[in-house]
């Protein structure tokens, strides 16, 4: 056995740069000896959306880019022994699964091995009787007649019994983003399921990996502040994991971007809600006594993970009917901007009531007040700026009715000629919705599997 792992990650989330994991496949397969590749594509909102798409088409609710994702790396991984873990199941892992088999007939690889682990949608079985609240959404209560999808976040066990089991590539529904690089580093080291420090140091690892170009640059450049270079070409990490649980993050040479000691500071701390107990299903990591080190250009190494007993219960996203949004937007530009598009949403605000369309309802004024505002419109009031040369007004709706949604937008496109002077390129658009809570659900409950496809399995 290696006592060096090296796992790269080719995707930050759903939308991601289709290029991104050629120069990580690249280094991976230079450098030889073991190595895993990540693609990390599933956030809530990303699986709602899938949750919506399957109902609409059985055969559908997987990651929509996932064939382009790996038509031009499937096969130099499959032939240098790299396999290819992924949450692009999204709510179909078997129709992601078939998919995937099917490019890779088309490849000429017909003996590629998938494996898909389920397990993760627990609708219809008794996880859904003993519920409790995650401390984000307490005092929630949930009709199961309302529930759309019901998915759990698994941990690496079964990424590591499908990849021992001689994987090629492995797909899940709901994972936790970490376990996917954890999932090949238990089947790798054979670090036992209660090894906390080993398992935590793991976790830190794919924490750090599963944005992506995050902990290389992208989402921490600040011009003047903290500078990042070349980052149309920023490179995607890969981490360099040692058997006692010490490790490297670095990126391919040659590519844009940077890895320092703020970079990875930055993106360790992301989304921690408890930097001394941040609970995944596999440890709870403990990153109090983390420390951090400059190795060279672009080499960060990361030591002192601390693990403690993995929690009872497991994090579930439950879907349920959002209603429907109706969206418009409306340009307004020269002199005296403001003053029209304040004026164009106030003529909405004074429209809906008067047409009985009745639901929440939000006015933004794009380049003024967007971000900070409230749904009152409060900070519109105010005199934060210089009248702006040019500016978009925002509608949106949630209304429970399609019917209603789409009447509010059309209102946005009445502007054109019913509102204030100068007003142009109006859009619209009307979504249906999918609202989701998070809850706590015993881990008993929970039965993760793993099933291994073949091309048959593809017709």
């Amino acid at each position: 056995m290696s006592p060096l792992l090296r796992i790269g990650c080719g995707s930050g989330f759903s939308g991601d740069r289709i290029d991104a994991r050629g120069p990580v496949v690249d280094a991976l397969i230079a450098t030889g000896g073991p190595a895993a590749l990540m693609l990390e594509v599933l956030g809530e909102r990303t699986l709602a959306l899938a949750q919506r798409d399957r109902r609409a088409n059985p055969d559908g609710g997987y990651e929509p880019a996932l064939e382009a994702l790996l038509r031009p790396i499937l096969a130099r991984c499959a032939a240098h022994g790299i396999p290819i873990i992924t949450n692009g199941g999204a709510a179909n892992p078997r129709g992601a699964a078939r998919a995937v088999l099917r490019l890779a007939r088309e490849l000429g690889l017909p003996e590629l091995r998938i494996a898909v682990v389920e397990g993760d949608d627990v609708r219809g079985t008794d996880a859904l009787d003993d519920l409790q609240p995650w401390e984000g959404d307490e005092g929630a209560v949930l009709d199961p007649a309302q529930v759309i999808a019901a998915n759990v976040y698994l941990g690496a066990a079964p990424i590591a019994e499908a990849l021992r089991g001689g994987a090629q590539v492995v797909i899940t529904g709901r994972a936790a983003d970490p376990a996917l690089a954890l999932g090949p580093m238990l089947a790798h080291f054979g670090w036992a399921e209660d090894d906390w420090n080993r398992l935590a140091a793991g976790t830190a690892c794919g924490h750090l990996l599963e944005c992506g170009s995050q902990v290389t640059g992208g989402y921490f450049a600040d011009p003047g502040f903290k500078d990042v270079p070349d980052m149309h070409a920023i490179g995607f990490p890969i981490a360099e994991m040692d058997e006692d649980g010490g490790f490297t993050i670095t990126k391919p040479g040659g590519t844009g971007g940077l890895v320092n000691l703020r970079t990875v500071k930055e993106q360790l701390l992301y989304e921690l809600h408890d930097p001394a107990a941040y609970l995944t299903p596999d440890v709870t990591l403990d990153i109090t006594a983390i420390s951090l080190a400059q190795e060279g250009p672009d080499r960060v190494r990361v030591t002192g993970a601390r693990g403690t007993p993995r929690p009872a219960r497991l994090k579930a996203t439950v879907s349920l009917p959002g209603g429907w949004l109706g969206e418009g937007e409306i340009s307004y530009a020269g002199p005296n901007a403001r003053a029209r598009a304040e004026l164009a949403g106030r003529t909405l605000r004074d429209r809906l009531p008067m047409l009985g369309i009745q639901g929440r309802v939000r006015v933004d004024l794009i380049g003024i007040v967007s971000v900070f505002d409230g749904d009152a419109g409060i900070l519109g009031d105010t005199d934060l700026t210089a009248d702006p040369a040019d500016l978009r007004l925002r509608l949106a709706v949630a209304t429970e009715t399609k019917e209603d949604a789409e009447r509010a937008a059309r209102e946005v496109l009445s502007l054109l000629c019913c509102g204030p002077a100068g007003g142009g390129g109006a859009r619209t658009r009307v979504v249906d919705r999918i609202r989701t809570l998070s809850f706590m659900v015993p881990r008993d409950r929970v039965h993760p599997r793993v099933t291994l496809l073949t091309l048959e399995d593809a017709a």
